[in-house]
């Protein structure tokens, strides 16, 4: 037998033996490049078949492919030992014991807040209203002048408006919301304006330094007051149900003539918004013709709609993240 002929002998012997050995897959990937690779052992003894005679080579050539097919089929043969062996590991370390207790986890559920938010919302929308929003941080215009509130107004008062650096404000009402979407729409217009509010007022049972307005406009020609009264009658009776309502003469810089709205709940008036037709200042300032549009607007803090419905007797406990207060809900 010729050195060529024992080396792959040798080789046919010992590389099963030690594939057979290795216990991961990287590690058998490995013996691969080292038996078979282009560099490999076998590789290597092959490169000596140039110096034989043509008589032998066909022999050894023989040889050859045998030891390959061997060590071709002692990886396989490893290589699904290997991967039946790690997923039987995987699938004992994934077991699911059905007998141990679950883990709880909390239910939650939706904020007073929200809640009420959201009903809100249903109803205005259910009556053609679209859903506007404006930004927080208003300019002395949108909050003010252009809501046809005169310089000397107490609105304006420093003890009032939370007045920024740079000359701007923190918005006390979404009423500023309706000049900025009618300076960019035409009329038919009804929106309803939800947001965040802030004011200098010293935080009590029932009044908070940030609140949330709900502010609903509607211009239009021919509205009049009695479409106001009815949109605000079909909002509270669907809020509260079937309880008297009563219109009281009020005053607002931009509405003219104004009103406020109490309902008799529980036995005693409560007053729950504010309302009015728009001035026609108002309307002139965005570029619409009073003598052709008229539009109505109302406006109510959404906090105590909220407390109301819910019987909450703080408005602190609507912002704060005790979950023995938002459970109950």
């Amino acid at each position: 037998m010729s050195d060529l002929a024992t080396q792959l002998t040798t080789l046919q012997q010992s590389a099963p033996q030690t594939i057979a050995t290795v216990d991961s897959l990287e590690g058998l990937e490995q013996l691969r490049v080292k038996f078979l690779g282009k560099k490999g052992e076998l590789s290597q003894i092959l490169k000596g078949m140039g110096k034989l005679d043509a008589s032998e080579r066909p022999r050894l050539g023989a040889l050859a492919n045998e030891v390959k097919d061997a060590v071709q089929l002692a990886i396989e043969e490893t290589r699904s030992r290997l991967l039946a062996a790690e997923i039987a590991a995987q699938l004992t370390a994934e077991t699911l014991d059905v007998t141990m207790p679950g883990v709880y986890t909390p239910q939650g559920g939706i904020h007073p807040l929200n809640s009420t938010l959201d009903q809100v919302l249903d109803i205005f929308v259910g009556l053609g209203y679209t859903v506007a929003r404006g930004p927080e941080m208003e300019t002395d215009y949108y909050n003010f002048e252009a809501l046809n509130t005169p310089a000397d107004h107490p609105a304006r008062d420093m003890q009032d408006t939370f007045y920024l650096s740079d000359g701007n404000l923190l918005r006390t009402h979404t009423s500023s919301v309706q000049i900025r979407y009618l300076e960019n729409h035409q009329p038919p217009v009804r929106i309803i304006a939800p947001g965040r509010c802030y004011r200098r007022d010293t935080e009590d049972a029932t009044h908070g330094a940030v609140f949330h307005q709900i502010e609903i406009l509607a211009v239009d020609q021919g509205l009049t007051f009695t479409d106001l009264k009815g949109t605000i009658q079909a909002f509270l009776a669907q809020i509260f149900g079937d309880v008297p309502i009563r219109f009281r003469a009020s005053y607002f810089p931009f509405t003219e003539p104004s009103a406020e709205v109490d309902v008799q709940w529980r036995g005693r008036w409560l007053e729950v918004l504010g309302c009015g037709m728009v001035d026609p200042n108002v309307l002139k300032g965005v570029g619409y013709d009073p003598e052709v549009y008229t539009g109505f607007a109302a406006g109510f803090g959404l906090e105590r709609f909220a407390m109301v419905l819910h019987q909450i007797d703080d408005i602190r406990r609507l912002f704060t993240s005790d979950l023995r207060f938002l459970r109950q809900f």
